[in-house]
């Protein structure tokens, strides 16, 4: 592979790694929110409780678990952008 074909290469596990950073803060975020709404709702009153409050910690669960496979499928990636490149 040629220099300006690996600079490119360099240059798009760059953007890769800025991609894991900024999915790791959107799930800590995430986790954070989650946690609190889920300590809520397990000290809210039985008549408080309700579908909707049901329906955003599952909806926050799989955010959770979208954007840890998204990191999944972006470590991988890099993976194969090393392997390209012979790192």
């Amino acid at each position: 592979m040629n220099k300006a074909r690996r600079k490119a290469l360099a240059k798009a596990r760059e953007s890769l790694e800025s991609l894991l950073s900024a999915l790791d803060e959107v799930k800590s975020s995430a986790e954070e929110v989650k946690d609190e709404e889920q300590e809520a709702y397990d000290n809210a009153p039985e008549g408080l409780k309700n579908e909707d409050s049901e329906a955003a910690l599952e909806a926050l669960e799989n955010l959770i678990s979208s954007l840890e496979d998204a990191d999944g499928s972006i470590s991988e990636a890099i993976d194969y952008l090393d392997e390209a490149v012979g790192g």
